[in-house]
């Protein structure tokens, strides 16, 4: 994600390969930009090859940008969440709005369902518990 700038960005879509595993293994994501993070991408300025930069305007370290996300965390008063769990997040979430696994791990960029299992076990049982007893509505019909 830190490595992330406008060139990896055309048409709608962010294309990137994982830096996990891209020398042995490598997975290339395309991912729709939502109209929100365009907005974002649009109004920042230009001129670094990444999105994020230090505030001495130079791109981010992972380990830099996972300390100063721990930063804003820790200030925020959410001391749970760190960088490391947006991938989580964003699993779980998409589990929340029905996503199936192959949906979601077309986002996380996971090539096994064992971790989007792992990641979304909670949220995809509420999905779940939801639908079942929207089956005593559909009965009484």
């Amino acid at each position: 994600m830190v490595a992330f700038g406008r060139q990896h960005v055309k048409e709608g879509w962010i294309t990137f390969t994982q830096a996990k595993n891209r020398n042995r293994k490598p997975v290339t994501l395309s991912i729709p930009v939502r109209p929100e993070l365009k907005a974002i991408v649009e109004a920042t300025p230009s001129g670094n090859l990444t999105f994020l930069v230090t505030a001495f305007n130079k791109p981010f370290t992972a380990n830099g940008f996972g300390n100063w996300f721990r930063d804003r965390c820790n200030e925020a008063g959410l001391p749970h969440c760190s960088a490391h769990g947006l991938r989580k997040a964003a699993a779980s979430r998409l589990a929340e709005l029905g996503a199936g696994e192959s949906e979601i791990m077309a986002i996380t960029g996971h090539t096994t369902s064992k971790e989007v299992v792992r990641y979304t076990r909670g949220a995809r049982q509420k999905v779940l518990a939801a639908k079942a007893m929207a089956r005593f509505d559909e009965d009484k019909n």
